[in-house]
């Protein structure tokens, strides 16, 4: 694809990666597109202003208070004059100020200012990537709406073996014009893909009360449940989202969301829209228990050991399971810690599902708590889907029936949805053409 007539701009922080970043602007150029570069202090300790000047055509911002800006408010100017950001490198440090609102040089400053599409390439150690904090605040970018180049496992400039190097020039290359085909493709396409289709989505945790200050709870976010919700909105599809305690927010300002509690509101919630919806994603991690009573006030600590009886929850899958219809499409979540893939089997199929995405907390990177996630999936047979014999086994007689399955390998959350809405897609479309006449 052509970038021509499009205005990037290209921001440098200071890291070693940052020479990669000339071969970038280089690209962006050579494809006809208009570049500016805004560069931190230290961004110029690894490149020069006069490489960077020569490659994009254009002055260097490199301070807010420059005698040689265009404009006294030259970050302003330059958000008013991009079609989009790219920040390759994006250390650890110029990542905490975006996540935090710090603005104290060009970059942060010109970022905070934009209010358009935004892709940052994490580059730095593998420990740094790792910390908490770090990952903390990607969450939060990821959160806000910005896309994240995923940094591959690789040889790193101290010379261990991990994840932090920045992704290289040809692989953002091809994210971002992508991501224009595909903003040319929805502007131009007559109808969209999921158009016409309703979808009930769910996520996020539910809090089942124990007293009026206290509950049983989990750790999910809810942030795999709303990408999907939002990939399936971009996608046409009038989506749902039945979403427990979340502080996440949807991009897509189509996705009506409904705010519930505990998993009894939520089954109650989906009840009312199933029957209606002609796909249903259920990501939601739901509590499988609940108190049998509800203290009215707050349980006071005693000397003694608090004992709470608990009720099992609705099963919200099982029912759905059980009064879905053959037009109808049902996806379920698994979040497993051993004999993955034969649970797995057992819920994709005693849950009525027509395909089932797994996670498991032995992998790295996945389950609660990441902006990441590593997945597989399991689809019944006559789905229609590409996928290979479950465990690579070899079918025959009883194991006729078994399930397929596809791996994936770990990605951000928000690339991760993409997957499972393409493999709903696949096989709604699979499903279609088999029970047309």
């Amino acid at each position: 694809m052509s970038l021509a007539g499009k205005n990037i701009i290209v921001g440098i922080s200071g890291g070693i990666a940052a020479y990669k970043t000339l071969s970038l602007i280089r690209l962006f150029v050579k494809n006809g597109a208009n570049v500016k570069v805004v560069v931190t202090p230290n961004a110029l300790n690894f490149v020069t202003k006069l490489s960077l000047q020569t490659l994009s055509k254009n002055k260097i911002y490199d301070s807010v208070f420059s005698e040689i800006n265009d404009y006294s408010t030259e970050h302003i100017a330059l958000t008013d004059w991009a079609d989009m950001m790219v920040v390759a490198p994006a250390t650890a440090n110029i990542i905490g100020k975006f996540a935090t609102g710090i603005a104290d040089d060009a970059l942060s400053t010109t970022f905070l200012a934009f209010d358009k599409p935004v892709f940052i390439a994490p580059a730095m150690n593998n420990k740094m990537y790792e910390n908490p904090a770090v990952q903390r605040n990607l969450q939060t970018l990821i959160e806000c709406g910005i896309h994240t180049i995923e940094s591959p496992i690789g040889e790193l400039a101290c010379g261990c073996e991990g994840k932090g190097r920045m992704e290289e020039p040809e692989v953002i290359f091809e994210r971002i014009t992508g991501f224009f085909l595909t903003l040319e493709h929805a502007d131009h396409a007559p109808t969209k893909p999921f158009c016409g289709k309703k979808v009930l989505v769910t996520a996020g945790p539910t809090y089942e009360v124990i007293d009026p200050v206290r509950f049983i709870g989990n750790h999910s976010s809810g942030l795999m449940g709303i990408c999907i919700a939002d990939e399936l909105a971009d996608r046409g599809a009038e989506v749902i989202l039945v979403c427990g305690p979340s502080v996440i927010k949807s991009k897509n300002s189509s996705v009506k969301r409904m705010d519930v509690v505990s998993a009894k509101d939520m089954f109650d919630v989906c009840k009312q829209h199933f029957e209606t919806a002609d796909i249903t994603v259920c990501s939601a991690a739901v509590a499988d228990y609940t108190p049998k009573q509800i203290a009215s006030q707050k349980i006071k600590k005693k000397d003694n050991d608090l004992v709470l009886k608990l009720t099992k929850t609705p099963d919200i899958l099982g029912y759905l399971g059980e009064h879905k219809t053959s037009e109808q499409f049902l996806v379920g979540f698994a979040l497993e810690t051993e004999n993955e893939f034969q649970n797995a089997e057992t819920k994709l199929k005693s849950k009525h599902l027509d395909m089932l995405v797994l996670n498991s907390l032995n992998d790295e990177g996945a389950g609660f708590g990441h902006i990441t996630n590593k997945i597989s999936m399991l689809f019944k047979q006559g789905t229609g889907c590409a996928s290979t014999p479950l465990s690579a086994r070899t079918l025959s007689g009883a194991e006729m029936s078994a399930p397929t399955i596809k791996h994936f390998e770990l990605k951000n959350k928000m690339d991760v949805a993409k997957d499972i809405v393409d493999e709903i897609f696949k096989a709604v479309m699979s499903s279609a053409v088999e029970t047309s006449p």
